[in-house]
């Protein structure tokens, strides 16, 4: 069985060529993301994900989390991981110094956090839940709260997690239940059940810090009057130590498809009195507040869809050039499976895809990272439109290919695929929960279509595409059939993006629901034209460094080989997308009427 290697190589390709790392460099508060210091941390990362992370992954799915009288034991060495994650810092990588942490970017912070989810997707879950968490404390807390929490929560001393779905209020958060009642003295007492808590219960850390919507007395119906509250497992004395265990619990954990390392929890709030909590921020408006959390998480999840990806191509790679089956059409006698034509096609989708999906995470943390600490407050803006237009893409369209690309790995692997000792199939089940996670897929095309393209009347849309574009200069430059044939397929996808988006400018008053029957394909589209350009880019930088002498050239002429194929196999499927949106919506709606 193989073993997940981190594919440095192509991560330090994308972090300099693609995010210009060395651009990040320069930006005050990151003067120490040298050169040296990045490569140092992603070797460091990597060895700690193939020799902890990835041995514990196979163990995690076959003995899963387990729950006795309330309290969750996880499988078999992740508490020992989790130990060594955190004395090595790693939760702490791109966290403020203030607290704790290491200050590093979020570029190379994305870098690291990919190989987590590549050798063991299930044990990331909890830094990633604590990481929002962390955000969230940072940017809405009081300063007192700040000092008494985040401390311990960027050590991983404590974990954080998010307490929105309930029962009866899945997306729909307006019909959130959950109550807070005030105290005289300024605490509130929440009543609640909440489900679907990623690491809700866990016997990894001392406390766990919880942040949950609820309702107070006073609130407005529907989402303007949900407040967030900080519901800590024990509460906290004045001293810091820990105090007496609150009135929460997990009653359940969930029996899942996969991630069955990750235990997803029931939990319920205030069946003793009610569960001592603090407001976060003003009344009201913890909607507001828990979608820091919600964006960041829906990046990192998108990120989990490259790591998941690259296992499963890894994977799928060592089996087909071990594997021996008949002899391949043109050969003389039996060899591995890795010569058939199919398997060849299939191996080529799965490392297009998935390249294509981590050059475009590293562009989008280093917009973050300009967005976060450019002097320049017009750059600031600017990466920032960026950066939120492109985070449904990279939830909706990054989590959608890992579906593609980790079937395609159970492919390859022919019947053995379906045989879980191979590992195959694992990861297709992880993968599943990926485009359901902070919003499924739908709710990612809804928000790039409501309040992405359409409420500045398609001003950033358009700003995007724009910089996009940019790339048919670059590429005219270039002499070759591989450049030529990459400028052609830009050239329609960009097209079909502008008449897709012309399309829902000019009919979403009018046809509302048929345009919104369309808000799939659309995220698609973004999403195929947007790999396409950072496969491009990755040519272009290809082409330039062979010029230039550099001695690496099998790496480089693979890569601008890759580029080609992500062109002309997936970059083409552009305009037929454009047409499912362009009155194709109207249609689905047409013939669903129609069939119910």
């Amino acid at each position: 069985m193989s073993t997940y290697t981190a594919p440095l190589k192509d991560m330090q390709f994308a972090l300099h060529e693609l995010a210009q790392i060395d651009q990040i460099a320069a930006l005050p508060g990151n003067e120490e993301a040298s050169p040296d210091v990045v490569s140092a941390i992603l070797e460091e990362a990597g060895k700690f994900a193939s020799g902890v992370l990835d041995p514990l992954n196979r163990v995690g799915d076959t003995q899963g989390a387990k729950l006795a009288d309330g309290k969750v034991t996880t499988a078999p060495g992740f508490k020992e991981a989790y130990r060594q994650f955190v004395e090595s810092g790693w939760n702490a990588l791109k966290c403020d110094p203030n607290y704790g942490g290491q200050g590093l970017p979020y570029t190379v912070a994305t870098a690291v956090e990919e190989m987590w989810h590549g050798s063991n997707v299930a044990f990331a879950l909890c830094p990633l839940l604590t990481t929002g968490a962390i955000e969230a404390l940072m940017l809405c807390g009081t300063p007192e709260q700040k000092e008494k929490f985040l401390p311990n929560m960027v050590s991983g001393k404590w974990t954080g997690t998010m307490n929105l779905t309930e029962p009866q209020a899945g997306s729909d958060l307006a019909a959130l239940r959950s109550r807070a009642v005030p105290q005289t003295d300024g605490s509130y007492r929440v009543f609640g059940q909440k489900i679907f808590i990623t690491f809700g219960e866990q016997d990894y850390t001392e406390n766990i810090i919880h942040l949950v919507l609820a309702r107070t007395p006073t609130a407005p119906e529907g989402v303007k009057g949900i407040s967030l509250f900080l519901v800590p497992k024990f509460l906290i004395n004045e001293d810091g130590s820990l105090g007496e265990r609150n009135d929460l619990q997990c009653v359940s954990i969930e029996h899942k498809l996969g991630i069955h390392a990750s235990p997803t929890c029931v939990m319920s709030y205030g069946d003793r009195g009610g569960a001592v909590g603090y407001m976060i921020g003003d009344e009201n408006r913890g909607l507001e507040y828990m979608f820091i959390m919600m964006n960041l998480a829906r990046f990192s999840v998108g990120l989990e869809g490259v790591g998941i990806s690259e296992r499963a191509y890894q994977r799928a790679v060592a089996y087909a050039r071990d594997r021996v089956q008949g002899k391949a059409l043109g050969d003389q006698q039996k060899g591995a499976i890795i010569r058939h034509p199919d398997i060849r096609r299939m191996l080529m989708d799965m490392r297009a895809h998935t390249e294509a999906m981590r050059g475009l995470t590293y562009v989008v943390a280093a917009a973050f990272d300009h967005a976060h600490s450019h002097p320049d407050e017009a750059t600031r803006k600017q990466s920032l439109a960026f950066a939120d237009y492109m985070i449904p893409i990279v939830k909706g369209w990054c989590t959608e290919s890992a579906q593609h690309v980790t079937y395609v790995g159970v492919q390859v692997h022919g019947g053995m695929g379906f045989i879980e000792e191979t590992g195959a199939a694992q990861h297709y089940r992880d993968a599943r929960i990926m485009t359901i996670y902070e919003g499924t897929t739908g709710i990612q095309g809804n928000d790039l279509i409501g309040r992405k393209t359409l409420r500045d009347g398609g001003r950033t849309a358009a700003a995007v595409g724009m910089e996009i574009a940019r790339i048919d200069d670059e590429l005219a430059q270039l002499p070759g059939e591989a450049f030529a044939s990459m400028r052609k397929a830009m050239g329609a996808a960009l097209n079909a993006v502008k008449t897709a988006g012309e399309y829902v400018a000019a009919n979403a008053q009018s046809d509302t629901r048929g345009v919104f029957a369309g808000a799939v394909p659309y995220l698609e589209l973004w999403g195929v034209l947007c790999g396409g350009w950072v496969m491009a880019r990755a040519a272009v930088a290809a082409s330039r460094l062979l010029a230039a002498g550099d001695p690496d050239r099998e790496f480089l002429e693979a890569k601008i080989i890759t580029a080609r194929y992500f062109a002309e196999h997936i970059l083409v499927k552009a305009p037929g997308l454009a047409r499912e949106v362009v009155g194709g919506g109207a249609s689905v709606l047409a013939l669903a009427d129609e069939a119910f």
